[in-house]
């Protein structure tokens, strides 16, 4: 039975799901006769959730509506995004080596994201990566979100091992603060979402390339 773990994050980690977050986000904008966000604007405006990317959204390009009400919007958004959740997206290079050399290693593998539950195992089901991980914990799984310890800690407790070990991977500071919160070490990656480079966070390890994770992971492990 294994005993060492890796969770990821989803949006920013192993897939650049960017595209289509934007896609999803200016037709809610368009409905509300906003201008388009940039790709460069939703990169920095993911991480949070739909909701707290909606209201960004709507915040850049002309503010919020008096007595604004998000679910609304939040529910044309993810009607939208499901219909169109893998039309742009793409896993990021190495990603899948990585995953395929964990597995035969016996490592157990899980996801811990904002991205709901059901939409986040949507987009691995499309991407075909879901074969690869255990567990898939979102915000309503728990009813909690990252940085709150809890969603990584079902992350791993889905798994179903005794006494793992446990090692986080993501891009934002979200995720350095759940790593953190749920006192594990966590590896930060350079291509996701983030205001601020991931690296001023304060990850315990950089890789700029999924082809240096491995051994990342490794070192980690070897320190705990």
């Amino acid at each position: 039975m294994p005993d060492r773990v890796v969770i990821f994050d989803l949006d920013g980690t192993l897939v650049d799901t960017a595209p289509d977050l934007m896609r999803a986000t200016n037709h809610v904008l368009a409905a509300r006769g906003r201008r388009a966000i940039s790709m460069d604007e939703v990169r920095v405006f993911v991480g949070h959730g739909a909701r707290a990317l909606l209201t960004r959204g709507l915040a850049a390009t002309g503010g919020m509506p008096d007595g604004y009400d998000v679910e609304p919007d939040y529910k044309r958004f993810v009607e939208y995004y499901s219909n169109n959740i893998a039309d742009g997206s793409v896993v990021f290079p190495g990603l899948v080596a990585l995953l395929e050399k964990l597995k035969a290693d016996g490592f157990g593998l899980g996801v811990c994201t904002n991205k709901l539950e059901g939409l986040s195992v949507q987009l691995l089901d499309a991407l075909d990566l879901s074969k690869y991980f255990g567990s898939v914990v979102g915000p309503d799984t728990l009813g909690v979100a990252k940085p709150d310890p809890r969603p990584f800690r079902e992350a791993v407790s889905r798994l179903g091992l005794v006494a793992p070990r446990a090692v986080m991977v993501g891009d934002s500071e979200t995720d350095i603060l759940t790593a953190r919160n749920a006192g594990v070490p966590v590896i930060g990656v350079p291509f996701g979402y983030t205001p601020k480079p991931v690296q001023e966070y304060g990850p315990d390890r950089m890789i700029a390339h999924f082809d240096e994770a491995y051994e990342a992971i490794q070192d980690l492990f070897a320190l705990a």
